[in-house]
């Protein structure tokens, strides 16, 4: 016997729009205005409801900050699932990584979110601590896991994975995406992704050649 997958509603669809409508717009709010600036009566009048409509769905500011975070994150992260194939080969796999990462960390939308994270984080630590378990962390914790196989598989000399996910995730920041976050560059080209990607690769593979 087969079981079907319960389809929402009416309501229920009409609420979980609602919802994503509310989150669009707070995400813009919170980039425009800053999270210390951001009230929630500030983005109800933007929304254009009351501001007990607005509580129904969030019953708080800091819970809002974090469903803007978990869809600015979730996308890139089931992308990123997608690309750590266990059975594929190391070597590819790692490029095809630390090239959709760059892409990712220095878009326009993600290089907006890190600079309201970094000039906040030091007067609300809470969002610092939200950003870093569903960006940060959970890219240490994916490649890191991808590591430990081909660590496993002789593939890798044996270390700390999340310590080699570390390295590699800082190789791929060290250049372009600084100047990105900085203003000095406004965008990061495929080629410069491609070649950041590489390098950083190559020195991981000769730093951790079995």
């Amino acid at each position: 016997m087969t079981c079907e997958r319960t389809r929402p509603g009416r309501r229920e669809t009409k609420r979980l729009d609602r919802r994503e409508a509310i989150i669009g717009v707070a995400h813009a709010y919170f980039l425009q205005h800053g999270y210390a600036a951001t009230t929630m009566s500030g983005i109800a009048a933007t929304i254009g409801g009351s501001k007990a409509t607005l509580w129904s769905y969030f019953p708080s500011k800091e819970a809002l900050f974090e469903a803007v975070l978990d869809r600015a994150t979730a996308h890139f992260r089931e992308r990123i699932i997608s690309v750590l194939v266990p059975e594929a080969d190391l070597e590819t796999t790692l490029r095809s990584f630390c090239r959709h990462f760059l892409e990712k960390v220095t878009s326009p939308e993600a290089i907006a979110l890190h600079r309201l994270i970094v000039a906040e984080a030091g007067r609300v630590p809470e969002i610092g601590e939200m950003f870093y378990q569903r960006g940060p962390n959970t890219m240490i914790r994916l490649l890191g896991d991808f590591i430990e196989l081909g660590m496993t598989r002789g593939k890798l000399r044996p270390d700390d994975p999340r310590k080699v996910a570390k390295l590699l995730l800082a190789l791929c920041l060290q250049g372009d995406h600084q100047q990105v976050l900085l203003g000095r560059i406004d965008r990061v080209d495929a080629a410069r992704i491609a070649a950041t990607a590489d390098t950083a690769v190559d020195f991981l593979l000769r730093a951790y050649a079995p």
